[in-house]
């Protein structure tokens, strides 16, 4: 029987309360699915942390998530507790899991459940349901740590992105399409390209690629948003939307956008997956179902279709 290891960092704030709740159902599961095991070794990192060690996220705590098969993460970082030049030292935390451990594909999933409100008005359980696709070891947070400031009076970040990034995270945008549901509003599979390509040169590149790869998928639909644009459509038509791909700092933005829409961010579960690893954020279903893949989780999207 495989066991498997996961790290179980809570973080700050309410992270501790949600992840120990997300831990029972996670503990219930495997009793009433039998087959496999699961290890679990609660770590502490965060703001809090930082606030009485200096350090948010120890070696050793990192060493051990590097060697688990996955990790459960809590919210990370409080307000009153900031770096010395102001940053967010609970974003280390974050930063270090994906760079540092090649979690280059975020999912978000924003479904509407029953029960649920949503705060756009009108809307009812089956009208939203989309997933959002970032990718996360490379577009403008790729300067972090490596921006510049001068003499407090200019201050600049880069937006990097390459095509070995950026292809992976439109391919894995297209195969997601593939499998799962449709959009809602018309049960088309489509993939809507996310960018800022009529200011950005870096968007334009990126556009090119997605249209790239689109062509050795013909069976999916593809669709083009201007970020700033995509804000509205996602209150005004959500429905039209089925998989969404953009870059960082784009899909760090659009996906709290999304949950907000379905409930919250405890609504709207994500995952951020690697070659051999997945960092899962709230979210218990997902966190399972790639696990019962065999712990090799790729770039392939390994999520329930909702």
């Amino acid at each position: 029987m495989k066991t498997y290891a996961i790290a179980v960092l809570p973080g700050d704030g309410v992270g501790p309360e949600i992840i120990a709740e997300g831990v029972k159902i996670l503990k219930e599961t495997k009793r009433l699915v039998s087959g496999f095991e699961l290890d679990f070794t609660q770590l502490e990192v965060g703001g809090a942390l930082y606030a009485r060690t200096g350090v948010a996220f120890p070696k050793d705590v990192f060493d051990f998530c590097r060697k688990a098969d996955a990790i459960y993460l809590g919210a990370v970082g409080l307000p009153s507790v900031t770096l010395p030049d102001g940053g967010d030292p609970g974003g280390q935390v974050n930063l270090r899991l994906r760079f540092d451990l090649g979690l280059y594909v975020s999912v978000r999933l924003a479904k509407l459940y029953a029960g649920v409100p949503s705060p756009i008005s009108g809307k009812k359980p089956g009208d939203i349901n989309y997933a959002v696709l970032r990718e996360l070891s490379e577009g403008l947070y790729a300067s972090h740590g490596g921006g510049c400031s001068i003499r407090d009076e200019v201050a600049v970040d880069n937006l990097v992105l390459t095509r070995t990034g950026t292809e992976t995270i439109i391919k894995a945008a297209f195969e997601y399409a593939r499998t799962r549901g449709a959009a809602p509003k018309d049960g088309k599979k489509r993939v809507t390209c996310v960018d800022k390509s009529n200011v950005l040169r870096t968007s334009v590149y990126f556009r090119r690629l997605f249209n790239e790869i689109a062509a050795s998928y013909p069976d999916i639909e593809k669709d083009y948003a201007y970020v700033d644009a995509l804000a509205v459509y996602l209150i005004q038509n959500p429905e039209h939307y089925h998989v969404l791909v953009m870059e960082n700092m784009f899909g760090d933005i659009i996906s709290d956008l999304s949950a907000a829409t379905v409930g919250g961010l405890g609504m709207s579960p994500s995952g951020d997956i690697g070659q051999s690893m997945g960092c899962f954020n709230r979210c218990m279903v997902v966190l399972l179902r790639s696990l019962a893949k065999g712990s090799q989780i790729l770039w392939r999207p390994y999520f329930p279709d909702p």
